[in-house]
């Protein structure tokens, strides 16, 4: 299923980007594959000065290139990472308020008579249920759970989650804007900006929220993301956002406050004993 394509938007922090601290040019990133190649690719001698060619002309395309071999096959899948969505950023347009961020309703995805009625067990039910078949992510909070989110959002609507790849961790920025949260490879904001695509959507819909429960759906792109790891990123966004843990907390402030001081490794000791399930 393609994912939502709303604009990922950067909110500002202390005068200056959050992004701005762990922007990578693609350039780096192209010399960082071309020595990795060194190592890994008995054939890179015998390429050595065509990709060296493209990786000073071009580096956009040779990462595109690059992605394509470098990766190792497990489980007796490829776990190649093209970056093809590099190349295919949203259709820029004009940035909205914060105010003027439309709120997703419940009634665009399903009829709410089919609930109205039911007690929160009833509606838990029906909700599963109802996605059962549908590649989709879907899941319950309690009304407790989901102003513990927000409130932590308005704290901290910008962040990362390290997602565990083949080859150690990927990141993924996420941003909160309405009732939804909005997730990108950052190696793909680093190259978009603001018209990123989104790689995973996370809706919150509280219409039932005076029975007490909470509503999420989460839709992700299929080219980026499997459902485990689309799954793994959800139980990492609760883990930083709904749960009391002091150690999380300081990441989630450091990362707003003191960019500067944020350490990624910090953040990939938080998670690295997550399996995907």
């Amino acid at each position: 299923m393609a994912c939502v394509r709303c604009s990922l938007r950067i909110f500002k922090v202390n005068n200056f980007l959050v992004a701005r601290s762990i922007a990578m040019s693609a350039q780096r990133r192209a010399e960082e594959k071309l020595e990795k190649l060194k190592d890994k690719n008995p054939y890179y001698e015998k390429y050595a000065q065509k990709l060296a060619n493209l990786q000073q002309t071009s580096p956009e395309e040779f990462l595109e290139r690059v992605g394509k071999v470098v990766e190792p096959i497990k489980g007796g899948k490829s776990q190649t990472r093209t970056y093809e969505e590099l190349l295919n950023p949203k259709k820029p347009r004009e940035l909205q308020p914060e105010a003027e961020i439309p709120y997703k309703k419940l009634t665009d995805i399903m009829k709410l008579e089919l609930i109205q009625d039911k007690n929160a067990d009833e509606i838990s039910k029906i909700w599963f249920e109802y996605h059962k078949t549908k590649n989709v992510l879907a899941a319950t909070l309690s009304v407790g759970q989901y102003e513990s989110l927000m409130e932590r959002a308005k704290l901290f609507p910008v962040f990362l989650l390290p997602l565990p790849r083949s080859e150690g961790f990927e990141f993924i920025m996420l941003q909160f804007a309405a009732n939804a949260v909005h997730l990108t490879p950052l190696l793909v904001y680093q190259v978009h900006a603001e018209n990123a695509p989104e790689c995973l959507t996370l809706v919150h819909y509280t219409e039932m929220k005076d029975k007490g429960i909470i509503l999420m759906r989460g839709e992700y792109d299929s080219k980026v993301l499997s459902g485990q790891e689309a799954q793994c990123l959800a139980n990492e966004l609760q883990m930083f956002y709904c749960k009391n843990d002091e150690n999380k907390l300081k990441l989630l402030e450091t990362f707003t406050k003191r960019p500067q001081e944020f350490k990624h490794m910090d953040l990939i000791k938080e998670v690295e004993n997550i399996q995907l399930v």
